[in-house]
């Protein structure tokens, strides 16, 4: 697809109607990236909060189409990103299953943590995910008809070892100690539960297609947790699964994975994974990234969160060094993880400027 040496590619030519953010997920290549952040409807929008302020809980934001709605055009007003990406939750997920899911102001998610075979049983039919989960995807529809015409609607859904670690641990993790020990104790036990989550996840992000969806993202916030054989196993593997059935019924659709942490790990998973496009936390290198994965496939990310944050000559300094290393080749500016609450909006303006200006 592309030579290691980035730095000789020109911009190609988009087809009338293509837009930025999937022209680049095809292998185009641009004058500037599209550009889009992950958590970029958020708690650091002051329009965000006021929204927040009139529901009863997160969950009641996430399953209120017209809220939920509101809150991801927010951005695109304020900022122009190239694409959207639906607000909502990865652990709707859990919830579809019927395992008991609540959100703690000031201490995260909290879930009725699974400890046997009896309580994988006691799961519904993760092949109702979609049907469950219809109120996520009337936001998506109606973003499909409010959204800019040249901004794409990124659906997304948790990979599958990502859920289960908040399905078994009850919540976040600093070890993944319950989950990891199920799993090297009885992977056949784990393995029903990948396969369960697998399902409904095709199940959810088909419905999120067919309501106007135009790519998906697929996180694996914990993808570092795991050693090399059990990453294989537990990510690699049912996010392959997960590509492929979701690609036999919508083959258009582009599919961006994000290992996040995955380290020397995301080397296999780029081969074996199944995705269109990867997403790079901050910790990878630049230039590495450049010369061994982004000839490969197009490359997302990978700005510390922490950078934009701050501002000023350290957040212009670190998107130069992406752009300078990335924008040759196949790309989308991001952030290597989440905007943080506490960051002001007039950063985010800064960043977006200095891309498109690059």
């Amino acid at each position: 697809m592309a030579s290691a040496d980035q730095t000789i590619r020109t911009p190609s030519e988009m087809a009338p109607g293509d837009k930025k953010f999937l022209h680049a997920l095809k292998g185009g290549l641009q004058k500037t990236p599209p550009i889009w952040l992950m958590r970029q409807a958020g708690r650091y929008l002051p329009e965000y909060r006021e929204v927040r302020a009139t529901c009863d809980g997160f969950l009641d934001l996430c399953f209120t189409p017209e809220k939920a709605c509101e809150v991801t055009l927010q951005p695109i007003r304020r900022y122009g990103f190239d694409a959207a990406i639906l607000f909502s939750d990865i652990l709707v997920i859990p919830w579809a299953l019927d395992q008991g899911v609540r959100f703690v102001e000031g201490e995260g998610p909290k879930l009725d943590a699974l400890t046997s075979e009896q309580d994988l049983a006691a799961l519904s039919d993760p092949t109702k995910a979609g049907e469950k989960l219809a109120a996520v995807c009337e936001t998506v529809s109606k973003l499909s008809a409010s959204l800019p015409k040249e901004t794409a609607l990124i659906g997304f859904a948790g990979a599958p070892w990502t859920v289960a670690t908040y399905m078994i641990e009850g919540g976040s993790s600093r070890d993944f100690t319950k989950v990891k020990h199920w799993a090297f104790a009885q992977p056949e036990s784990f393995g029903r539960l990948i396969d369960m989550i697998v399902e409904a996840t095709v199940s959810y992000l088909s419905a999120q297609i067919e309501a106007g969806a135009e790519a998906i993202q697929l996180f694996d916030s914990w993808a570092g947790a795991l050693d090399a054989a059990s990453f294989d196993r537990w990510v690699s593997a049912p996010n392959r699964a997960v590509a492929e059935r979701l690609r036999a019924h919508h083959p258009t659709i582009p599919i961006i994975g994000f290992p996040r942490a995955a380290g020397m790990n995301l080397y296999s998973y780029i081969e074996t994974a199944g995705v269109d496009a990867v997403s790079l936390d901050q910790m990878a290198p630049l230039e590495l990234i450049r010369h061994t994965v982004q000839p490969k496939l197009p490359v997302q990310g990978n700005l510390d969160p922490l950078a934009l944050l701050t501002g000023g000559a350290a957040l212009d300094g670190a998107i130069d060094k992406i752009m300078e290393n990335l924008s040759g080749g196949p790309f989308v500016f991001n952030l290597g993880h989440g905007v943080i609450k506490e960051t002001p909006p007039e950063h985010v303006t800064r960043l977006v400027e200095r891309v498109r200006g690059f």
